[in-house]
Order: structure tokens, then C-alpha cells, then sequence
């Protein structure tokens, strides 16, 4: 029985990976964003679509003091032998409402995409505006639509849009993207910046990587974060300071027992 895998695989003289010998073609030749895409599509990336790619990864990499980060911190707090279960508790963290988002996105835009693609703006702008008029009326969100903070825009949208124009690699997800935020104001009377989560999806999503792990990569990202967040910890530490602010505010009140919904007899 045979295991076949174009990945790693090791001999006694060599190690090999994607076809390459690891140590003369790979090591201080291909960096670490250009590997993790090779690695997720078996092809090799361009210049251009690495670019990209790793500006994705820069636009996810850490956003401060975000459950994932406190969480990560709190874990080291309470298991400061375990560095990988502290990066395990917050990289679990990442879910709808945060990191999720990117994977959310970029897989609605690809189920929206029209099967003839638009020429111009105006082709894009009719089928956002369908898709929105479509979401508003089944009283569902757009991923990608709106930030808690940055509510005038979000500074790495423009910026990410930019990059791929620069290297030819405004797709289809992205063009989407872009018109849904030209066009929303027209359906939900209001407007709503592109989040940096949103557009990081649809351009991945344009990149061709699979959109069952777009989150992943998000993931990848974040992971370079929450190290970061530990290593701060350890410089200047806030866990204990958190901990002890809940742990010291907490207040005592009556019980609030759980009432089902319906007659359950």
C-alpha cells in the first residue's frame, strides 16, 4: 500500500518538497508567503500574485487587543509552559466574527459571480446590485460589508485594491467586491465601508486558492500575530492586570434559570 504526496518526503541523503530539493532549490531561495501558497496549490506563484498574497497576510497578521490576542494571553498567563496551546487558544478563536469573515466573503462573492462576467462598472454594478437587493429582502448580511471601527473605511481596502491592480490581479471577486460597495447605499439607504477581512477574501478568492481554505490562511496570518502578542507578554505583561480586573469587578446577582421556548411536556 503507497501513500502518494507531492509535499515532503524524506531519504537518507536528501529532503525533497513540491518537487524540489529542500535545502539547495527551497531554503534562502523561496520565501515563507511564496511556499504557503506553492504549498496550498502545488503551482508556483508569480512575483505578482505573491505579492498579494502576502499583503493579505500583512492586512490579517494582528489588529491589536482582539479576543484572539487576549485570549492567547490569558492562556499563557495560566499555562506558561504551553506556548502552542496558548497560540492553539487563539487561533480557535478565529470564527464568524473574526478572521471567519475572510473565508465568508470571499465564498459568497464566488457563489455570485454571474456565469457571462461584466465588461465595465456598469456590468458590475447591476449584478451587485441584485445581490444586495437579493441579501436586504431575505434579511441577510453581505460578509464584508461594514466595521465596527473603522466606519468611514477601512485603510487596507483601498490599499489592497491597489496592489492588485498593480500586478494584474484584479479578478472577478474583487471587481464584485468593489461594485457591491458602489452600489449598497441605493438598497440599505445607508454606507458601509468594504472591510480589510472582506477584501482579503476576494483577493485570495481572485488568487485561485481554494476557498475551503481561505480561512486558513487567515489563520496563517494571525498566527504571525498572536506570536507577536506573546512575545510583548513576556516584555510587558497586561494578562494578569485583565484577569484581575475582572476577577476584582465581578459582582454577585440571583440566579437566572434557563426558560426553554415552548411547552416541553
Amino acid at each position: 500500500m503507497t501513500y502518494p504526496t507531492a509535499l515532503g518526503a524524506s531519504s537518507k541523503d536528501a529532503i525533497t518538497l513540491l518537487g524540489h530539493d529542500l535545502a539547495d532549490d527551497v531554503m534562502g531561495t523561496v520565501g515563507f508567503g511564496e511556499l504557503a501558497f506553492w504549498l496550498a496549490t502545488q503551482r508556483r506563484p508569480t512575483p505578482g500574485q505573491t505579492r498579494v498574497f502576502e499583503a493579505v497576510l500583512a492586512a490579517l497578521a494582528d489588529h491589536g487587543f482582539t479576543p484572539t490576542a487576549i485570549v492567547t494571553r490569558l492562556t499563557h498567563l495560566s499555562a506558561p509552559d504551553s506556548v502552542q496551546g496558548a497560540l492553539a487558544a487563539g487561533l480557535l478563536g478565529g470564527g464568524s466574527r473574526f478572521l471567519g469573515v475572510t473565508e465568508d466573503c470571499g465564498r459568497f462573492l464566488h457563489d455570485h459571480l454571474p456565469t457571462e462576467l461584466p465588461a465595465d462598472d456598469d456590468g458590475w454594478d447591476a449584478v451587485a446590485l441584485d445581490v444586495v437587493t437579493a441579501q436586504r429582502a431575505a434579511k441577510r448580511f453581505v460578509p464584508g460589508l461594514g466595521h465596527h471601527v473603522h466606519k468611514g473605511g477601512d485603510p487596507r481596502t483601498p490599499r489592497l485594491f491597489a496592489i492588485a491592480q498593480e500586478e494584474g490581479q484584479l479578478g472577478p471577486h474583487l471587481r464584485l467586491f468593489a461594485a457591491i460597495g458602489r452600489v449598497h447605499p441605493q438598497v440599505l439607504n445607508r454606507t458601509l465601508p468594504l472591510n480589510g477581512a472582506g477584501v482579503c477574501g476576494a483577493a485570495l478568492a481572485d488568487l485561485g486558492l481554494p476557498l475551503e481554505l481561505l480561512r486558513g490562511f487567515a489563520l496563517l496570518a494571525r498566527t504571525a500575530g498572536l506570536i507577536g502578542q506573546l512575545a510583548e507578554e513576556l516584555r510587558r505583561p497586561v494578562a494578569n492586570d485583565i484577569f484581575l480586573s475582572v476577577d476584582l469587578h465581578n459582582r454577585s446577582v440571583d440566579p437566572d434559570p434557563y426558560q426553554p421556548e415552548g411547552d416541553l411536556r
